[in-house]
């Protein structure tokens, strides 16, 4: 048997079905799509999950749960991941070389999930209370640890009462002057008023006794 005598297993490769050749071939006039119709028009077609403007299944079904994308930026390396690598110097590059991190990581963080019984030195990563403290209780170090920044907390103002509309600032009181009496300044009030109305009083009983004389003269 030569190269050229190479063939494929008899059935294993069917003609290509050549559609609307004519009656005889039995597809021809609609070369097997049918009479009319969403498939037997060209270019209708829709995308996958279409059903017919019905809400797809996709749609249908209930969805729960969250994927960050960005879960693979900063991953969560476990204490017993630790205790299985043989370097004593923990940061990232050394993650990466162990295939604890992916490669395009952009940083780690250490938590609390299994146990550390050798000294290691953290450096360069992210770290949970309790993983800095097993580290410290095995008599590790962490350096250059990146620690999130914690908020600073909020100030409360004091909301002042707003004042009454109308009410006038009232004048600034000196050091010895004595506080006034209002039921005096109303007293007073009254006698320049009355005192008014009296002169007013005087002042028209002249004038009329001054035209009844002209008028008998």
């Amino acid at each position: 048997m030569h190269l050229n005598d190479l063939k494929p297993a008899p059935g294993s490769r069917r003609a290509r079905r050549r559609v609307g050749r004519g009656i005889g071939s039995g597809f021809g006039k609609t070369a097997g799509r049918g009479h009319k119709g969403q498939r037997a028009r060209s270019g209708g077609y829709h995308k996958i999950g279409f059903e017919g403007g019905q809400m797809p299944l996709q749609r249908r079904l209930p969805k729960r749960g969250f994927t960050s994308p960005t879960r693979d930026a900063t991953p969560e390396i476990r204490l017993s991941d630790i205790q299985k690598m043989g370097a004593e110097h923990i940061d990232l590059a050394a993650l990466k070389a162990a295939g604890v991190v992916p490669r395009g990581a952009l940083g780690a963080k250490l938590i609390v999930s299994g146990k550390l019984t050798r000294k290691v030195t953290v450096k360069g990563i992210g770290v949970s209370k309790g993983a800095r403290a097993a580290v410290e209780a095995a008599g590790g170090s962490l350096v250059d640890i990146k620690e999130r920044p914690q908020p600073k907390p909020v100030e409360k103002k004091e909301i002042k009462a707003p004042a009454a509309k109308g009410a006038e600032a009232a004048p600034a009181k000196s050091a010895g002057e004595a506080p006034r009496d209002k039921g005096a300044d109303k007293a007073k009030g009254g006698e320049k008023a009355r005192g008014a109305e009296k002169g007013k009083g005087g002042e028209q009983q002249a004038k009329g006794a001054d035209k009844g004389g002209a008028k008998k003269g």
